[in-house]
């Protein structure tokens, strides 16, 4: 039974030359079209605070109607189910429409996607912009780049959606997949190229992919992009040859969480006047989210997870780990616990990945072991639990994990496991954290988090992430030497997407 849920793959250190060609994404209409019911929580997004900051930003938008979007896109975004627009897509849709450069903050599962890819699909739709599957060299006008497979290929599958039945086409392309058969689809032709950082410079550097009608750039997940894991690449893909300058492109970031480096840092890859709009509490997690931390020795966490998976059944339940060895033998131990689950991590193949993915999207594997690779963006409907079976180094990607539940206003829960040996440098932040989304703290973890290290001016009430725009405070100068945040050791070095 074991074997049947879940396959071991072995890293190499000489791979061979991929074959796997992925099943092409469904034709049929209810497919492409088939969406999220919005959730009981979902009209109180109208109540979240809203920053926007820089010069004249455009006056938010209200309705998909003054979004001014043509005959087509309306149809897609009705038939997508969308009624009303999130506070993300209220401004961010007449920012990007109005040309301007942006650096946008919400929490995750708010709409970020659709955000962005209205705008940019409206503007090439009204310009008249087709694919062209007669040339050697594709010249998309927009690229987005993301750190994950599975998020890529997600936001192309909404950009697919919403240019549905018009001439824009959108391609993908990420590691783990024949080259051959990437180089073959995109040129088909290639309007919005979606790709991660190491495939796209690939596609780029064999000639096949020209930059030189690029209107916008986008980077989606963009504290992880610009981290020191991804900004040698990110930094390469802006120096390429043909690359507009950013005076010349629209650059667009978005992300749940960014650290002020971070945004000190992005300012190389923005204009000046960007707007910095931030939604909600900047890195702040999701109140639809109810947080439990559970205080246990490494040794009782088995025993522990298996409790809290009585409790929730066949409901979905991804159960983050920080190492791929974790992840492996956590998802067997289940497994021969009759529990059935699969896992995803950076040294699955890809067709794994995938079969994963599915397994778990459509219920026959209700339980998800997975390491950060599937913490960022990834849309999954009715997750109803996420469990930290060990917490990660750093808060952010804490707040990203637990975003996968809790989405469109939906309501979801998160299960850590504290283990005071290993986690307490992240007791003051995750106080902060649940204080911060009217959480319970328990009276243990704000003893350990006053006793912790460093305590000096310590309030479990303050904001944990900076969520104002950096330019505010004064210290902002674009002239020095950016400073690169050193991302989780076990992040960096378990999961990057450098195919």
């Amino acid at each position: 039974k074991s074997r049947s849920n879940h396959c071991f793959s072995q890293s190499t250190c000489c791979r061979p030359k991929v074959v796997y060609v992925p099943p092409p994404p469904p034709e049929e209409e209810s497919s492409i079209f088939s969406h999220y019911a919005t959730g009981i929580n979902f009209d109180k997004y109208d109540d979240i605070l809203v920053d926007v900051s820089g010069s004249n930003p455009p006056k938010a938008i209200m309705t998909f109607d003054e979004a001014g979007l043509c005959e087509s896109l309306r149809k897609n975004v009705t038939k997508s189910g969308y009624v009303k627009p999130t506070p993300v897509q209220k401004h961010g849709i007449p920012i990007i429409s109005a040309g301007r450069d942006l650096m946008a903050c919400a929490q995750t599962g708010s709409g970020k996607t659709a955000a962005f890819l209205l705008p940019i699909l409206q503007r090439l739709m009204v310009d008249g912009v087709a694919a062209s599957k007669f040339s050697e060299v594709q010249e998309p006008e927009a690229i987005i780049v993301a750190p994950t497979r599975e998020l890529i290929n997600q936001i192309y599958l909404e950009a697919r959606k919403f240019a549905y039945g018009t001439c824009v086409r959108p391609v993908v392309v990420y590691g783990g997949i024949n080259t051959g058969y990437t180089i073959r689809e995109v040129l088909k032709g290639c309007n919005v190229l979606c790709g991660t950082p190491g495939r796209l410079l690939d596609i780029i550097g064999r000639g096949k992919v020209g930059l030189s009608k690029l209107r916008y750039l986008v980077l989606d997940e963009a504290d992880r992009m610009l981290d020191m894991g991804f900004e040698p690449d990110m930094r390469k893909l802006v120096g390429s040859p043909g690359m507009p300058s950013k005076e010349d492109r629209q650059t667009l970031m978005f992300s749940a969480t960014y650290p002020e480096d971070i945004q000190r840092m992005a300012a190389d890859f923005l204009k000046v006047d960007y707007i910095f709009l931030a939604v909600g509490v900047v890195g702040g997690a999701c109140s639809d989210v109810e947080q439990t931390i559970i205080q246990v020795d490494q040794y009782s966490k088995r025993d522990q997870l298996l409790e809290v998976l009585k409790s929730t059944g066949n409901e979905r339940t991804m159960v983050f780990v920080e190492t791929k060895r974790s992840a492996d033998f956590i998802a067997t131990f289940l497994c021969q616990e009759k529990i059935s689950t699969t896992s995803i991590h950076g040294d699955r193949e890809q067709r794994e990945r995938e079969k994963a993915l599915s397994d778990f999207r459509l219920g026959q594997c209700p339980v998800l072991v997975a390491t950060s690779v599937a913490a960022r963006g990834l849309d999954i409907e009715q997750v109803q639990h996420v469990v930290n079976f060990d917490l990660p180094s750093s808060i952010d990607e804490y707040v990203h994990r637990i975003g996968r539940t809790g989405r469109c206003g939906n309501t979801g829960r998160a299960v850590s496991f504290f283990n005071p040996e290993s986690d307490t440098p992240l007791a003051r932040s995750l106080v902060k954290v649940l204080s911060g989304a009217q959480q319970e703290v328990p009276k243990w973890l704000e003893e350990i988090a006053f006793s912790a290290h460093g305590t000096t001016g310590f309030n479990p009430r303050g904001k944990v992430f900076a969520s104002t725009d950096t330019r505010k405070g004064g210290s902002f100068k674009t002239d020095e030497p950016p400073q690169a945040s050193a991302p989780s050791p076990a992040v960096a070095a378990d999961d990057e997407e450098w195919e």
